[in-house]
């Protein structure tokens, strides 16, 4: 006979959050401490709690099992691009971009061309990890060239490639806010307009008034030639280098599947090392797996710490630390869906909401709690939408209002919780701490604020009739 099940209590389901905001803060963001084991601790504590519930380890370790294999497709996106940065590196393809990007970009405008640059590419293409993962290592290879900072660079690239992945048609995170919410893809696409633009000016102009005043810290012009020189001893340069980016650009045009679109562009660059550098086979090889490394050129002489920095790096298994984190997260989520925890949290957010500001409000707080506890963009956009879409009819709300509210507050924040997978995956990729480059990641929280300002005033919020709400419902109805 199946034991009784009892629903948790407020106080039982807001514990083991509030735990982990404290452990977390003080672990990670005081003692920088590592961040799985903290969360173990919570999943600990959150299991407990779900046994007293009357909840057995297999259910919950069905849970836990359910939510990791939901993580998997993300995970082996990871493994792709960590194949992919190291082949880039073997065919000199990132090198490239950083030789010439060093002569041709302004100091000055390095921080507003590094957002432009990874938004353009992240709108073309539709991802956030892959923008980040090649040009973005380019720009950052850039920025440590000119000595300029690399938290603000990160900030600026984390924000770039995150306007891509909310705009963009091909993004998976803007298919998806439609389909929680019951909108459309392109009314939302345009209805996101209203937030986006204007947090991208705010973002553009951070960029362009801390680049302006920052002119004083460029490295010399002598420094920047002995980058190139000793990028110039070890790689040669040819028009075939920038063939991967091609494939990369043209592949997610035309919607090519994105694994083994990644997967066949590294085993190319790798047969573009082999000829191009001549570098061994058997070494492109170990860089898919375990990085590139300088050593593994004919260049003679010593190699300077800037470029072993730059360019000693790649490779799947260095994807590793973010995938046991994602496992970690993905267990402490599993535990508090299993349980109904994270179900009662969500509705003691919607106990007093009477007005359209609170309603969207609201969807701001449990998009932010999902992100927080899960670390998963896609969590906190279906768990959020799935609760919040027949109340947003039922205030005569327009389901575009919600699905943009999802993806201001859910897929764009999600990068910059240091625990997430998201978070993890720019840390390792540019080399820059997730809570050094929050504050300059502008576009993923200004995002937010002005969504807050529209829902406050009512601009850019749209109402449907009675019967625009009756044909909504009937839609709910037929689901």
């Amino acid at each position: 006979m199946e034991n009784k099940k009892l629903k948790p209590t407020t106080l039982q389901a807001v514990s083991p959050l509030a735990i982990m905001i404290v452990l977390l803060t003080i672990g990670v963001g005081f003692m920088k401490l590592r961040a799985e084991p903290i969360i173990l601790i919570c999943a600990t504590f959150a299991a407990i709690i779900a046994q007293k519930l009357g909840y057995t380890w297999d259910e919950l370790q069905k849970g836990i099992i359910e939510k990791i294999s939901s993580a998997l497709p993300a995970t082996l996106i990871l493994w792709s691009v960590g194949l992919l940065i190291g082949s880039w590196m073997f065919s000199g393809t990132v090198p490239m971009i950083i030789y010439y990007g060093v002569e041709l970009i302004n100091p000055r405008f390095l921080y507003v061309t590094a957002f432009l640059i990874t938004a353009v590419l992240s709108t073309v293409t539709g991802t956030s990890w892959g923008s980040a993962g090649t040009i973005g290592v380019a720009i950052m290879g850039i920025a440590q060239g000119l000595g300029m900072s690399l938290p603000i660079t990160a900030g600026a690239v984390v924000a770039g490639s995150y306007f891509g992945d909310k705009l963009s048609p091909f993004s998976d995170t803007t298919n998806l806010a439609p389909l929680a919410a019951g909108s459309e893809l392109y009314e939302h696409i345009k209805h996101m307009l209203y937030t986006t633009v204007p947090a991208s000016i705010a973002a553009i102009i951070v960029y362009l008034v801390v680049g302006l005043s920052a002119e004083s810290s460029s490295a010399s012009t002598e420094s920047v030639s002995i980058i190139q020189n000793q990028l110039s001893g070890i790689y040669n340069w040819s028009f075939i280098l920038i063939i991967p980016v091609v494939i990369m650009v043209v592949g997610s045009i035309m919607k090519f599947p994105t694994l083994p679109t990644m997967v066949i562009n590294s085993l190319i660059s790798v047969v573009i090392g082999v000829f191009v550098q001549g570098f061994t086979l058997k070494n492109g090889f170990i860089s898919m797996i375990n990085g590139f490394n300088v050593t593994m050129s004919n260049f003679d002489g010593e190699v300077l710490k800037d470029i072993t920095t730059l360019i000693n790096r790649g490779g799947a298994v260095s994807m590793t630390t973010t995938t046991v984190l994602v496992f970690c997260s993905m267990g402490f989520a599993g535990i508090m869906s299993t349980s109904g925890m994270l179900d009662v949290v969500l509705e003691a957010i919607l106990k007093r909401v009477k007005t359209a500001f609170g309603v969207i409000l609201s969807t701001i707080a449990s998009c932010f709690t999902v992100a927080f506890v899960t670390g998963n963009s896609y969590l906190s956009i279906l768990i959020p939408g799935e609760l919040f879409r027949k109340i947003y009819l039922e205030r005569n709300l327009h389901p575009k209002n919600l699905s943009r509210t999802l993806e201001d507050s859910g897929t764009v924040l999600v990068p910059l919780i240091p625990w997430s997978a998201a978070g993890a995956y720019m840390t390792v990729t540019l080399g820059v701490d997730t809570l050094a480059y929050l504050p300059w990641a502008v576009l993923n929280y200004m995002g937010i604020v002005f969504a807050i300002i529209l829902a406050m005033t009512g601009i850019g919020i749209t109402k449907i009739t009675d019967e625009e709400k009756e044909k909504f419902l009937i839609a709910e109805g037929e689901k």
